[in-house]
């Protein structure tokens, strides 16, 4: 039955890739794919995982029943617990969405798009891919890609372009992420768990990060010619919102943005819970700004009718390939992955670079979190091979760096990727012939920058 997931998975990714080839839109196909390949998980899965082993046992010894049933209400748990973090992952989404579509609405993004004036290719793409790099530091890789395809949207009119630009911002906002101690899930999980500090994520791996996003900036440098033309700016006699309201607005959707890290650091709590609470104060705003204004005017450019410009497939094209991914890891297909990666290679360079691959395949989370429990922290008098894994070893930078930037490589890689193929419906094919190979390049750059820095 493992190998029947596994395959149910694989035949999903293909619908998923080829979803114009077949005509089905890919949320769809992650739905089915995420709830079959759980179905025949719990259906035909009769043993407990050896890796669940020790988690069954403590949860059957409260259980008041048979060892069958135990086992279902434990493996209902176990989809439960994927769906708590999945549900942060979807509300984050939501929220960001939301915030930035609000921001949109109010002509907000103007503050900063009047102040790019070029509309040179080239330096356009600089601007915009180190503007990601920096926001995705300081924000997160996903909400920076958010905010940075609703400002390609006022400076690009042509759509190949901007799917151009727009893959150059997966690349930027991932590689952005991946030095911040709060720009990436997997740095952040890296740093809750101890194996890394923040300084030492902020100080080793942005020189890294840097070379994967200028390496593909310096291929299209050389081969991106001309100018952009910047979409027609519709003439309304009668524009609902006020200068000061734009930008009151606009400062309000970036202040909340940049809140949520912060809110987290200080609460503990997950980051949607900042996100929600960003939104909140917003909505109240936004709310009590336009109470004097007819009814047609109130409704667009309130949080509610913002709600329905939201891509709902999108979010549930996020829920179904997250549950598929979490059925692997259940099953255990992950971490024997991991496991013959150690017991092939054994070599810590090689499996980070092969397990930043995988991650464009499949969630980086999952991958992150494997290793994690694959390898304990060793203590800091350490030596050798287990040298690479005491808290801020060699193991745990390169795999913060790896597992970040990796996920460029395909669209639906990354959450950033992902977002930004729902937002612009950029054809996963596409992706793979016209930025992949631009991705691949800028991550072995880094690959090859970090090794230098601390093995060459």
């Amino acid at each position: 039955m493992e190998f029947i997931v596994l395959a149910i998975f694989v035949l999903g990714y293909l619908f998923i890739a080829l979803e114009h080839t077949f005509h089905i839109d890919k949320a769809a196909s992650a739905l089915l794919t995420g709830t079959i390949c759980w179905g025949l998980f719990v259906v035909g899965v009769h043993d407990v995982p050896a890796h669940l082993a020790e988690d069954f046992s403590a949860f059957a010894a409260g259980f008041n029943g048979t060892e069958m049933q135990a086992l279902h209400h434990f493996f209902e748990h176990r989809l439960l617990h994927h769906m708590e973090d999945i549900s942060s992952i979807l509300f984050f989404l939501l929220g960001a969405m939301t915030i930035v579509e609000l921001v949109d609405a109010h002509e907000g993004f103007s503050v900063i798009t009047d102040r790019i004036k070029t509309t040179n290719k080239v330096k356009l793409m600089w601007i915009l891919s180190l503007l990601t790099f920096f926001f995705s530091a300081v924000l997160d890789n996903l909400t920076t890609s958010i905010v940075m395809v609703s400002l390609l949207r006022k400076l690009i009119d042509d759509k190949e372009t901007r799917w151009i630009f727009a893959g150059i911002v997966i690349i930027a906002a991932n590689a952005g992420g991946a030095w911040s101690p709060i720009g990436d899930i997997t740095t952040t999980m890296l740093w809750i768990g101890n194996q890394l500090t923040a300084d030492v994520i902020v100080t080793n791996l942005i020189v890294p990060s840097l070379a994967c996003l200028v390496v593909p900036l310096g291929i299209l440098s050389f081969t991106m010619k001309g100018n952009v033309e910047r979409p027609a700016v519709k003439k309304d006699s009668k524009d609902p919102t006020s200068p000061g309201e734009r930008k009151l607005v606009f400062i309000m959707g970036v202040a909340g943005l940049l809140f949520v890290p912060v809110f987290k650091t200080v609460t503990h709590l997950p980051p949607f819970m900042g996100m929600m609470l960003s939104l909140g104060v917003m909505w109240v705003i936004t709310e009590i700004i336009h109470r004097s204004k007819n009814h047609e005017d109130r409704d667009q450019l309130s949080v509610i009718g913002v709600l329905r410009k939201i891509d709902s497939a999108s979010v549930l094209f996020f829920l179904g390939i997250l549950l598929a991914v979490a059925s692997l890891q259940e099953i255990g297909h992950l971490i024997t992955a991991a496991a013959w990666l150690r017991d092939t290679m054994g070599d810590v360079y090689a499996i980070n670079v092969v397990i930043g691959f995988l991650s464009a395949i499949v969630d980086n989370v999952p991958l992150v979190a494997a290793s994690m429990e694959m390898y304990d922290i060793a203590p800091a008098t350490s030596t050798g091979w287990e040298g690479f894994f005491m808290q801020n070893g060699i193991f745990w930078q390169f795999l913060a760096y790896c597992a970040g930037t990796g996920g460029s490589a395909l669209i639906i890689g990354s959450a950033a990727g992902v977002a930004v193929m729902g937002l612009e419906r950029i054809d996963f094919v596409w992706y793979l012939k016209k930025i992949s190979l631009l991705a691949i390049a800028g991550y072995l750059a880094g690959a090859g920058v970090f090794w230098l820095m601390f093995h060459g």
